[in-house]
């Protein structure tokens, strides 16, 4: 049995192996899906969503986070559907919401035609798309900053014993962040702490 599976994404056919991901075989064919949590050396998350792709499958549609959704043999994809548009304008919009300066979110707005005050949230300015968290733990096995509570309440919080031994010297995580949440957060953690451990 082939290991490999033919699909199409925005009327290109490609050819994938099996085990990768749509986002994956996009990336490879040069073919453009946005998203702000995907990081090449971390495992998928599907936490911002903005890689929703729109799919046939078997004769039926449905829309995925194509960072998470498994290639398979015949799966038709498309990229850039009035549907998908629509979504990710309001994805776009509800990030705003949360972190209003982003220039990474500003770029999108443009892009989606998202309107910044359509969702009157308090600004958190943590999108929560846990790249810092991910990139500490998976890569840099570190440990020094990770997700706090649930729902509605999550946020992301450094340790500081972990963090202020670790992160003077280290700091990969910060360029990562789209918001740059994670190098302020990092600062008042240092500042409330009195300062770097030696």
């Amino acid at each position: 049995m082939s290991d490999v599976v033919n699909i199409t994404i925005d009327g290109k056919e490609c050819k994938a192996e099996k085990g990768m991901t749509i986002l994956q075989v996009a990336l490879r064919e040069g073919i453009d899906i946005p998203t702000l949590c995907y990081h090449k050396d971390l495992e998928p998350y599907g936490g911002c969503r903005l890689c929703t792709v729109e799919i046939e499958s078997r004769g039926r549609k449905n829309y995925v986070v194509s960072c998470l959704y498994p290639v398979e043999e015949g799966l038709v994809v498309k990229t850039r559907s009035p549907e998908v548009e629509k979504i990710r304008r309001i994805i776009v919009e509800l990030l705003l919401a949360r972190a209003p300066g982003s220039p990474e979110l500003i770029k999108l707005k443009e892009e989606y035609g998202a309107k910044e005050e359509k969702f009157g949230k308090e600004p958190i300015f943590c999108i929560l798309c846990g790249l810092c968290v991910r990139y500490c733990s998976e890569v840099k096995k570190k440990y020094a900053i990770s997700f706090v509570q649930s729902g509605v309440k999550r946020e992301i919080s450094f340790i500081p014993e972990i963090a202020l031994k670790e992160c003077d010297k280290c700091k990969e995580c910060f360029p990562l962040c789209p918001t740059s949440y994670a190098q302020a957060l990092y600062l008042l953690t240092q500042a409330l702490s009195g300062g770097p451990s030696t």
